[in-house]
């Protein structure tokens, strides 16, 4: 798209000075008690505690193992560059006072919203954690948790612990993205009034920061809890002892407690930010005919509260639940194929996911760097594509994936029982890799107003609001066709590469294709970092636009934030396709890590689920349905949401007749608590229904197995509905995500000035969409995907009840 030239070097003229009507909400800046206790601490005193922390950290490393210590360096190190990050955003100048006011209100809504909903998750987790507690208390134990000596009161305690560390550090993951978001807008909004590409940089470099930080917390958090048990159970070859290759398995608590934090701060962020966004455009854009973002709109700030605290605070939490499920049941599964080989030394095996994303900070570290705040001389172009930089940045990062991953195979995987073993593993990693650029360029091909299909669905727009929806949906439903291919390719290729690398059991019969697709899995989330940096990028850019739309700046300085924002919709929409890749071989890993757990608790092989069995159906059917189920009752969560705030925004513009011509300010802070309010309340009963439904159906089934004579009928069930909900869930996502993208950036399209612009009948009909694909996009979707890790995770915590 060409623009003027000063789009990219914005004019500061004066513009027609109207009467402005700003929120005024700003109260005490909270922030979380650790935080307020640190800030509180001498100097000094808080150097010795770190320092103390820090060669503890070391210390059980160095008795774990030199890898270990790798990745705390590496982490630490990463946290470092972190908040170098951090100290050059806040640096930028926040501009005006107008926008200055608006941000503060923004950061007001988005930490009171964020307080209220984490405290309401940390007493649900409390709660589980003590149902977990007592159902440990009487599980059995596998053949080498009681060969080692640890009883059911120590491995209740050691899962109670993990879920909670795994919870706590979501939350703080959660936390984190939605801190640098609300700071980082405004200093967006002011540099897009002197350059388009300074713009960006800032906000890619606030993103990085979120990103490093979510991905460092997933990978220190599950080092620190492997040494400590490793060292705290004295983990050695001896007869008696706890083995190395059995360790993982006590890690499933921290999965699952990173899945439920995830779960809810994604339902409860998508309610809030697609109930404000639906409402305030129903009213303001159809009804009143104003624009996006338009400071009379009353539920403005409350819309742009909900970029924070649904795309920036709940995304953070879905990526550290990603990370930390993928390399979890890929310990499980490196940790079991070790012993069936009886490798020497399986450290390398067990450990390979954590040095795999340790790497994943240095490479992606790179690549966030590497965009520059000045344009590149070789383009002759007014106006650089902030996609294009983007997409350079992600270049550089895959190639040095590729490099980074096939040195650390061959530092890992290198076994003298199988010496061209790693190579295979390699070409896995590879596989992975190629299938995260796949799907990069698949979501961005089905959601950029560049391409063929959003353009089409724009045109659509020109004859109706009818056909603007049959024509989203129709590309909601073709769009899963070559993502579903992709996976398929990607699962086989895996899967044959690890049988075919010389790895084999003791009766010859190769073991290595599960980890295959383990390795697989890792080399798709070996960029996580770099692709998390891009997702933060979009909600940063649309708030950068809200706040420079508030506060009345030119229109050259809106034209960079409308171009920043609708790569942001890209951005968001293939980070979101890249999610979803993932968790579809994410919960592959997690189911076949539930079936050797299921093997090793039972001590009987249980390898395979037999469909034909009537239970074992019903159980894919349930699994199904939970998937229609819970994406009904998320999108009505948002439609009830969003008409509690149609009401009130009518409300006020009935009873406030002057807000129109600027005469009277518009009650936003009214907006933000309806929203809030709604949004909590509605996230518990689909939330709920995740948790409860595996364990309800294990423990019916287990009872009847026990009636019917038919032992693990109750796992063979779950594992049943595990594996259909995974299906349907990947296939609903994808829909729900493209369609509800597409719609977004064919408004934008029109926007630019395509089939009449705005306020002709196609826009009209595109904001149509773009509102019906609001929850799809931002709630029901991403949701999914994370229900999809969330049901895994939970199988593994409770196998042993199921038998």
């Amino acid at each position: 798209m060409m623009m003027d030239e000063d789009v990219e070097q914005a004019s500061l003229l004066s513009f027609s000075d109207r009467p402005r009507a700003f929120p005024n909400m700003r109260s005490k800046t909270y922030s979380p008690l650790i935080f307020r206790i640190l800030r509180r601490l001498n100097v000094r005193v808080l150097s010795v505690i770190l320092l103390i922390c820090f060669g503890a950290i070391f210390f059980m490393g160095a008795s774990t193992s030199p890898i270990i210590l790798f990745v705390f360096t590496v982490c630490i190190i990463s946290f470092l560059l972190s908040l170098y990050l951090t100290k050059w955003v806040l640096a930028k100048d926040e501009g005006p006072p107008e926008m200055v006011q608006i941000s503060d209100a923004i950061r007001d809504g988005a930490e009171g919203f964020f307080r209220t909903q984490y405290s309401t998750i940390s007493k649900m987790a409390i709660l589980l954690a003590f149902v977990i507690l007592c159902i440990y208390l009487f599980r059995s134990l596998t053949p080498q948790q009681e060969a080692a000596g640890l009883g059911r009161a120590m491995s209740a305690y050691i899962t109670v612990a993990a879920f909670l560390l795994g919870a706590l550090c979501s939350g703080i993951a959660g936390y984190v993205g939605m801190w640098v978001s609300v700071r980082a807008n405004v200093r967006v909004s002011s540099a897009a009034r002197r350059s388009a590409r300074e713009a960006l940089q800032i906000a890619v470099r606030a993103g990085g920061f979120s990103a490093l930080v979510v991905v460092g917390m997933a990978v220190i958090g599950i080092a620190i809890l492997y040494s400590t048990f490793y060292v705290w159970l004295g983990v050695d070859d001896s007869p008696g002892s706890m083995s190395v290759n059995d360790l993982p398995l006590l890690l499933v608590g921290y999965g699952f407690g990173a899945s439920f934090v995830a779960l809810f701060a994604q339902l409860g962020g998508g309610i809030y930010t697609k109930g404000a966004d639906v409402g305030a455009d129903l009213v303001g854009k159809v009804e009143q005919g104003i624009p996006e973002d338009d400071p009379r709109n009353p539920a403005v700030i409350a819309d742009l509260v909900g970029d924070n605290v649904g795309d920036c605070a709940a995304r953070g939490a879905d990526l550290f639940e990603s990370i930390a499920a993928e390399i979890i049941s890929a310990m499980i599964l490196g940790g079991t194929m070790a012993k069936k080989c009886k490798i020497e030394d399986p450290s390398g095996f067990i450990l390979f996911p954590l040095v795999v994303h340790s790497f994943d900070l240095v490479i992606s570290s790179i690549g966030i760097l590497s965009i520059k705040g000045t344009r590149n001389a070789s383009v002759k172009s007014p106006v650089e594509d902030p996609m294009a930089v983007l997409q350079k940045g992600y270049s550089l990062t895959i190639i040095l994936a590729v490099l980074t991953f096939g040195a650390s195979t061959r530092w890992l995987l290198y076994t003298e029982q199988a010496p061209s073993a790693w190579f295979s593993f390699a070409l896995c990693g590879l596989v992975g890799i190629i299938t995260a650029y796949a799907f990069v360029w698949i979501s961005k091909y089905y959601t950029d107003y560049k391409h063929e299909p959003v353009r089409t669905l724009a045109l659509a727009s020109s004859t109706g609001h009818g056909t603007n929806i049959i024509a989203g949906v129709s590309l909601g439903l073709e769009s899963t066709a070559l993502p579903v291919l992709v996976i398929s390719v990607a699962i086989i290729s895996a899967y044959w590469l690890g049988n075919t690398s010389g790895l084999v059991d003791e009766n010859g019969i190769p073991t290595g294709g599960l980890f295959g697709t383990a390795v697989a899995t890792m080399g798709m989330l070996s960029t996580a970092a770099y692709v998390l940096t891009m997702d933060m990028f979009g909600p940063i850019a649309d708030n950068a636009g809200g706040i420079v739309e508030m506060s009345q700046q030119p229109e050259s300085v809106r034209e960079i934030t409308d171009l920043l924002d609708a790569v942001g919709n890209t951005t968001k929409a293939t980070t979101k396709g890249f999610a979803i890749g993932s968790a579809a071989l994410a919960s592959f890993l997690l189911f076949s890590a539930y079936m050797d757990e299921v093997s090793a608790f039972a001590s009987v092989s249980f390898k395979e689920v037999d469909i034909a069995i009537p239970e074992v159906f019903v159980g894919g059917l349930l699994g199904s349905m939970l998937i229609f189920l819970f994406s009904a009752w998320a999108c009505a969560a948002v439609g009830r949401t969003a008409q509690e705030v149609v009401n009130e925004v009518r409300r006020q513009f009935i009873e406030r007749p002057g807000i129109m011509e600027y005469k009277e300010k518009p009650d936003y802070s009214r907006c933000v608590a309806i929203v809030a309010s709604a949004a909590l309340r509605e996230m518990i009963k689909p939330g709920a229904l995740a948790i409860a439904s595996p364990i309800v159906v294990g423990l019916v089934f287990r009872i009847l197995g026990y009636y019917t004579g038919q032992p693990l009928l109750g796992a063979k069930v779950v594992a049943s509905m595990l594996m259909f909900a995974t299906v349907c869930g990947i296939l609903m996502a994808l829909f729900l995500n493209t369609a509800g993208g597409a719609w977004d950036n064919a408004k934008k399209y029109i926007e630019t000035g395509a089939l009449g612009g705005k306020g002709s009948e196609a826009h009209k009909a595109a904001v149509t969409g773009d509102t019906v694909g609001d929850p799809f996009k931002d709630t029901a979707g991403p949701s999914i995907h994370v229900l999809i890790k969330m049901l895994a995770t939970i199988t593994l915590v409770m196998a042993p009840v199921f038998l």
